[in-house]
C-alpha cells in the first residue's frame, strides 16, 4: 500500500471510529433521559463491577487481617464503616465480598438461563410430546420453594462456593424456560420461519438463525432480573452457612455470624452487608425494568 492510499485509509477510518462513539454517547445520553431510573441501576451496577474487580487496589485493608484492640471499633477515620467483632475492617470485607456476589451471581444465572434457555426453545418449538415432557420437569422444580429447593440441592451435593451456583442455577432454569417457551411459540408462527422451512432448512438452522435471535430481548431482560435474585439467593445460602463459609468476605456470612449476635451492640456489622445486598438488587431489577422497556416493542409503541 503506497503512502497516499494508508493516508486515505487513515482518513476513512477516522469518521467511522468519531461516528461511532458519538452514537455510543447520544444512546447513552437518550437512555439515560428517558429511563432514569434504569441508568441509576446500571451506574450502581458499574461501580459494584469495578469494587469486584479491584477490590485488592480499592480496598482499605486485608478483609482477613483481626486487630483485637480494634474489635467492634464504631465508623470512623480508622475503619470508616467500623470493625467486626475481631477488628477487621468492615468497608474491606464489603468490598471484597462484591467480587464472591458478582462471581456467584453471574455464574449461576449463566447455568440457569443456558440451560432454562436451551429447554424453552427445544420445548416451544417442537411441541407435542417434547413440549409437554419438559414443562412438567420445570413444574416439578417449580412446586418446590426456591430456598427449599436450593437448600435440598445443597444437601445432595455438597456445602461449598461451586455447588450453591449449581444449585442456585437449577432454581432459576424454569424461569428461563417458560419465558423462551412463550416467545418461541409466538416467532416460530411468523412467515419468515414458514417461509425458511418451505426452503428445505433443518429444524436446527431455523432455531439458530430465525428463532434464537427474536427471543433474544427477554433473555436479556431476564438476565439483569435474575441476576439480583440470584445474589440474594447466595447471601441466604450463605446465612445458613451452606455456601460461603467463614471467615471468607461475603455478605450473606456477614450478616449471619457477627452481625447477627452483635446487632445491638454494633450494628454497622450488619448494616454495611445489608445495605449492599439491597442496593446490588435494586440495582439489578431497576436496569431489568428499563431494558424491558426498552426492547419489548409493545412498550415502545404505548409510550410512544
Amino acid at each position: 500500500m503506497t503512502t497516499g492510499e494508508q493516508a486515505i485509509a487513515v482518513e476513512t477510518v477516522r469518521p467511522l471510529t468519531g461516528g461511532r462513539l458519538a452514537n455510543t454517547r447520544r444512546g447513552v445520553e437518550r437512555f439515560a433521559r428517558r429511563q432514569p431510573l434504569g441508568f441509576a441501576g446500571a451506574v450502581i451496577i458499574a461501580l459494584l463491577v469495578v469494587a469486584a474487580v479491584g477490590a485488592d487496589l480499592l480496598a482499605p485493608a486485608d478483609p482477613l487481617a483481626q486487630d483485637a484492640a480494634n474489635a467492634l471499633e464504631g465508623p470512623g477515620a480508622g475503619h470508616l464503616l467500623g470493625a467486626d467483632q475481631v477488628g477487621r475492617d468492615i468497608l474491606s470485607r464489603v468490598i471484597h465480598g462484591a467480587r464472591i456476589s458478582l462471581k456467584v451471581g453471574i455464574i449461576s444465572v449463566a447455568i440457569g438461563t443456558l440451560t432454562g434457555s436451551l429447554l424453552g426453545l427445544i420445548s416451544g418449538y417442537f411441541g407435542g410430546v417434547v413440549d409437554f415432557a419438559v414443562q412438567r420437569a420445570m413444574d416439578v422444580i417449580l412446586a418446590f420453594p426456591a430456598l427449599i429447593l436450593a437448600i435440598a440441592l445443597m444437601a445432595v451435593l455438597g456445602s461449598n462456593l461451586t455447588n450453591a451456583m449449581i444449585a442456585i442455577g437449577v432454581v432459576i432454569m424454569p424461569s428461563a424456560a417458560r419465558v423462551v417457551r412463550g416467545s418461541t411459540l409466538a416467532v416460530r408462527t411468523e412467515q419468515y420461519v414458514e417461509a425458511a422451512r418451505s426452503m428445505g432448512c433443518g429444524d436446527r438452522r431455523i432455531i439458530a438463525r430465525h428463532i434464537l435471535p427474536n427471543v433474544l430481548a427477554p433473555i436479556i431482560v431476564l438476565i439483569t432480573i435474575q441476576l439480583g435474585n440470584a445474589i440474594i439467593a447466595e447471601a441466604s445460602l450463605s446465612y445458613l452457612g451452606l455456601a460461603t463459609r467463614p471467615p471468607a468476605p461475603s455478605w450473606g456470612s456477614m450478616l449471619s455470624g457477627a452481625g447477627r449476635v452483635y446487632m445491638m451492640r454494633a450494628p454497622w456489622i450488619a448494616i454495611a452487608p445489608g445495605v449492599a445486598i439491597s442496593l446490588t438488587v435494586l440495582a439489578f431489577n431497576l436496569l431489568g425494568d428499563a431494558l424491558r422497556d426498552v426492547l419489548d416493542p409493545r412498550l415502545r409503541r404505548g409510550m410512544g
